[in-house]
């Protein structure tokens, strides 16, 4: 069975092994796809989308380690 298709943003720090608040900045600054759902206005993110982010980093950190500028 698949996981939720939405999380919260606690999920999404506890994932990345990040701050809310750092996973906040990525959704604020449009980084990380979020969606403000109900009347509350709690965010969420879309599983794919975290998934898609998590790829995009992967492949800039493998340009960056390509030009020289490794860990």
């Amino acid at each position: 069975m698949a996981g939720p298709r939405f999380l919260t943003l606690t999920d999404v720090a506890d994932t990345l092994n990040v701050s809310l608040s750092q996973v906040k900045a990525l959704v604020r600054s449009g980084d990380l796809p979020g969606v403000k759902l109900g009347g509350r206005g709690v965010w969420r993110v879309e599983a794919a989308e975290l998934e898609a982010y998590i790829q995009r980093m992967y492949t800039r950190t493998r340009e960056s380690l390509h030009l020289g500028d490794g860990p």
